[in-house]
């Protein structure tokens, strides 16, 4: 069994000086590669070290609506232009905590990435809470079907997953997928087409099920998958071939 963890952050401060360590532990749960990503100017310039220094790594760089205000765009240009880049993100829309930058100022720093990616044909992850709708109408009208567009730790319903389906975009879960009081959740997976699924930690926070208010770490996909292979019923070894493959291929790795 292969697996590929398409959303973690061992560049954040909770993996320092341990980057090996974790990537020896995720193997031991088959997990063999990992989209590290970025969120701010600190966060993705460790992505591309740890990218550059580490074979089963791959760096996604952008900025996080929470740091919409340090958005720097020559830099995010000359950053994706390195070969460890592989997608912009985590980029999008956060209404949940109301300290964060205005729903304006992030719409605007979300169609400024979207408008890069599509113009430099990169593929992006998406980062979106509590903000479905003005990310749906956002993204209806980018097509980004031809870059690839992920939308990262899914936690809608069925509707919504049809939704953004419609608009051609891969579906990724994280540990909330494990989580018993999440119903919604476990539906939507259950439905997502295996062609369109993809799994991730979001490493260190979301641990699943059974280290669900632990800190979370790479290796722990396995747990994402064998929850969504219950929900779908089927083996955990085709819900880790598909989503491999998929990461694969919406990343562009050879």
């Amino acid at each position: 069994m292969q697996i590929f963890d398409s959303h973690t952050h061992l560049n954040d401060e909770a993996f320092a000086g341990k980057t090996q360590e974790y990537i020896d532990r995720a193997k031991e749960l088959d997990v063999d590669e990992m989209a590290i990503i970025g969120s701010n100017e600190e966060l993705n310039i460790e992505a591309i070290r740890l990218a550059q220094n580490y074979k089963p790594l791959h760096a996604v760089i952008g900025w996080h609506p929470e740091f919409v205000k340090e958005y720097n765009e020559s830099q995010l240009i000359n950053q994706l232009k390195l070969s460890e880049v592989v997608a912009i993100g985590e980029i999008g829309l956060d209404y949940h905590w109301p300290e964060n930058p205005s729903h304006k100022e992030q719409q605007k720093v979300l169609i400024q990435q979207l408008d890069i990616a599509q113009q430099y044909d990169m593929p992006v992850s998406i980062h979106c809470r509590d903000a479905f709708s003005d990310m749906y109408n956002i993204l209806k009208n980018h097509d980004m079907s031809k870059s690839g567009i992920i939308m990262h730790s899914f936690n809608g319903d069925l509707n919504w997953l049809n939704k953004f389906l419609d608009l051609g975009l891969m579906i990724s879960y994280s540990g909330v997928v494990s989580f018993k009081n999440a119903p919604e959740v476990h539906e939507s997976a259950k439905h997502t087409p295996l062609d369109r699924l993809l799994v991730e930690t979001d490493a260190p926070y979301l641990a699943p099920t059974p280290y669900r208010g632990h800190q979370n770490e790479p290796g722990y996909t396995r747990f994402v998958v064998d929850a969504i292979a219950k929900y779908k019923d089927i083996g955990p070894d085709e819900v880790a071939k598909h989503t491999f493959e998929n990461a694969r291929k919406v990343y562009r790795i050879d």
